[in-house]
Formats: structure tokens, C-alpha cells, sequence
């Protein structure tokens, strides 16, 4: 009795779509393991970088370029932001909160010894979404931060840091533990 109420179910199912599509059948298309997943949205918020805008809204630029698990945009006015990015006069530094999310400081310190603010705002974002520090480093190494030395202006993430970013967001859910640990990470 059961199996053909169930049946009798499915079938009044059928027919309803079927005529809420014209009598065309209509199937979803499978999602195969290959299929890309869409970005996650990261927005941030730099209104507090001072001069330093230009240079943050680059950072996120060249992480759109380089991966396409995640996007970082501008917040919309009255948005809650994922990332803030403050300027102060200290050293540039991150505190991650969960992947995704945390504060950025873009310090004048660094800025004043000579470092790219294009590389400070890149690497630092490079930690909120789930990349540590790798000192020592090359100029090659985004993440090697301040070892590569005042001469080295390269914003871009190598193959490696690029891979790692992809692995944390590609499938990630909201509020997942970051790849580094949650704090401040000076550079």
C-alpha cells in the first residue's frame, strides 16, 4: 500500500513539472567532479589605509589574477567586511581570524626603509587567506616577506603559494580553520 502511494506520489510529481515546463522534459545537468566551483567572495574594506588604498586594491588584484578559488573585492558601503586593511606606523603585519577573515596593517615602517607597498599589501593578504611566512626567502617567494630584501618589489605568489591558497579555498566553508595559526604575524 505504501509502495503505491509513494509511486502514485512520484508520478503526480512528474506530471506537475512536466507541465510547468511545457511538456518538455527537462534534466539538471550533472555537476562532475572536474566542474569548477565558484569563487568564494572575500570582501574587504580599506578605508582605513590612508595613502596606502592604490597599493591594497593592487594587492587584491594580483591574488584575483594568480587563483581562482577565492576573489577578494572591494566592500560595498555598509558591507561587513571580511578583511580590514588600517594603516598605522608600526611594521606591516596580519591577524588572521579565521580563513578568509582578520585585520591587515600596512605599517609605515616598512614603507619607510624602502619596502613595495604593492609586495607588503599582497603578502599580507597572502596571510589572510591561509599562507605563513617563509623566512628565510627569495625574492621569487611572495611569503618570504622582509628577507628578500628592500630591493625586491615582486607582489606575485609562485606556483607553490598559489597551489596552497587554491587548496585552502577549494571547497572551504565559511569560518574554516586558517592554514596558519590564528594571532598577529609581524613581518
Amino acid at each position: 500500500m505504501h509502495v503505491r502511494t509513494l509511486t502514485g506520489g512520484l508520478v503526480a510529481a512528474c506530471l506537475v513539472t512536466l507541465s510547468l515546463t511545457g511538456g518538455q522534459a527537462v534534466a539538471a545537468a550533472p555537476r562532475t567532479v572536474d566542474a569548477p566551483l565558484a569563487a568564494r567572495v572575500l570582501t574587504y574594506d580599506a578605508a582605513g589605509s590612508a595613502d596606502f588604498r592604490s597599493a591594497v586594491d593592487r594587492g587584491a588584484a594580483i591574488w584575483n589574477e594568480s587563483v581562482d578559488a577565492v576573489e577578494l573585492r572591494p566592500a560595498a558601503a555598509g558591507q561587513r567586511a571580511n578583511i580590514r586593511v588600517l594603516a598605522d606606523n608600526g611594521w606591516p603585519r596580519a591577524l588572521p581570524t579565521t580563513l578568509g577573515n582578520g585585520t591587515v596593517y600596512i605599517g609605515r615602517q616598512a614603507v619607510d626603509q624602502g619596502y613595495n607597498t604593492i609586495r607588503i599589501s599582497a603578502h599580507e593578504l597572502g596571510h589572510i587567506l591561509g599562507l605563513p611566512d617563509r623566512k628565510p626567502g627569495p625574492c621569487s617567494s611572495l611569503m618570504s616577506g622582509s628577507t628578500a630584501g628592500i630591493a625586491c618589489t615582486n607582489p606575485y605568489p609562485n606556483t607553490a603559494e598559489k597551489a596552497e591558497v587554491e587548496g585552502n579555498f577549494g571547497g572551504a566553508v565559511a569560518g574554516r580553520a586558517p592554514a596558519v595559526p590564528a594571532g598577529v604575524i609581524v613581518d
